[in-house]
């Protein structure tokens, strides 16, 4: 049984419906899209770690389901509310046509070297899981008892400065930096063009040093994980809005268990 913050709760197939038919911001997503409708791929996990899923997607349920055929932000508003994932994602690598991809039958291993590969997004993933706890000890004994992504306050807190201190020291080397809260911590994302053509190597050299400080994912940086919560999609593990944080005085007090910026409305029904 994992373990929330007070009103963080799985989220059910009909909030997931009500949710992208009538809140899932489809212009602002086509904004955060711009020009790039044709480098970029998306995901849904539909029920992995809920087991909340529509019993005619039951076969997928543990899956990485890829959307690689689309052309506006509306089709994966149809994508979600097909599917009603636990969660909608969007892959950090960069094709010059995600079309090719679609025709594809190679490994995702293999993009990397694929003439169709044009770089991937610098990204850091915080989850306050990583951070040692007085009260619920370290990752190690949350696993041990099956609370894996179990998060109290204390640690929500630590990785909510931690998000603020690692964009102000990226900020040292880059300009094009995002916070983003990801329904339970925080994904600190760099969109330089440098950073794009980062070798694994420098990659992980970097992940191995912030490590040090931060409480990092350091095979997400490294690039071993492709995969970020896409922003304004619903996290259906404990029914938060994926938000772009965009003023750093919303972060220092940012608080998901009220916040308006994302709490979704089903949660406000009486």
């Amino acid at each position: 049984m994992q373990r929330f913050p007070k009103g963080m709760r799985p989220s059910k197939l009909e909030e997931r419906q009500a949710f992208y038919r009538c809140e899932f911001d489809v212009r602002a997503l086509g904004r955060w899209v711009g020009h790039r409708n044709r480098s970029l791929k998306f995901a849904m996990i539909p029920g992995r770690h809920t087991g909340i899923v529509p019993s005619r997607h039951a076969s997928v349920k543990d899956d990485v389901v890829i959307i690689d055929e689309w052309s506006r932000a509306r089709d994966i508003r149809d994508y979600a509310l097909e599917y009603l994932p636990e969660g909608l994602y969007y892959d950090r690598n960069r094709y010059k046509d995600v079309r090719e991809c679609a025709r594809c039958g190679d490994k995702p291993k293999n993009c990397r070297g694929c003439y169709n590969y044009d770089g991937q997004q610098l990204a850091f993933d915080l989850d306050p899981e990583n951070v040692d706890c007085p009260w619920h000890g370290h990752i190690g004994e949350k696993f041990q008892r099956g609370q894996g992504f179990s998060f109290c306050m204390y640690e929500f807190k630590s990785v909510r400065r931690q998000a603020l201190l690692l964009s102000e020291e990226l900020g040292n080397r880059y300009e094009r930096i995002d916070i983003v809260y990801s329904g339970r911590g925080f994904h600190v994302v760099v969109d330089d063009e440098d950073a794009y053509g980062l070798s694994k190597r420098a990659r992980k050299e970097l992940a191995r040093q912030l490590a040090k400080r931060y409480a990092i994912d350091e095979w997400v940086t490294e690039g071993g994980s492709r995969l970020m919560r896409l922003p304004y999609s619903l996290n259906g593990l404990v029914s938060r809005k994926c938000t772009i944080i965009k003023q750093r005085k919303d972060l220092v007090e940012f608080d998901p268990r009220i916040s308006e910026m994302v709490v979704p409305r089903f949660l406000h029904s009486p």
